[in-house]
């Protein structure tokens, strides 16, 4: 769904830029090859379908983005990221805890003989 509804973007974006290439701001563009007399759409019409084109399709690309954000797919609460990070932790060994060295009871008691001597 989220696919289809970026497509739609891009053809919408693609159909905006033609349709504000098209009008001109002065009375030109698209509309002024059309001023014969005899045209159903004169030079007015043809601005003004132009103009409602190009409102259709802002209102379009707003609501087809605010369709994309809702549709975009979320898979889990954790990112790849921390899932990696998780695993590379318990497989570690820390070489401080390996590395401490072990009490024992003859340790202790010879520990305190060396002291006396």
């Amino acid at each position: 769904m989220y696919t289809f509804i970026v497509i739609l973007i891009l053809i919408v974006c693609i159909a905006l830029a033609l349709a504000v290439l098209v009008q001109n701001s002065k009375g030109g563009g698209l509309a002024a090859n059309f001023s014969a007399p005899n045209q159903v759409l004169g030079v007015r019409k043809t601005t003004e379908t132009i103009e409602k084109i190009t409102w259709g399709l802002a209102i379009a690309l707003v609501v087809l983005s605010l369709a994309a954000t809702i549709a975009i797919p979320r898979h889990s609460t954790e990112s790849a990221i921390t899932t990696e990070v998780d695993v590379n932790a318990a497989k570690s060994v820390t070489p401080a805890a390996a590395a401490a060295p072990v009490a024992t009871e003859a340790a202790a008691e010879a520990a305190p003989a060396a002291e006396a001597e």
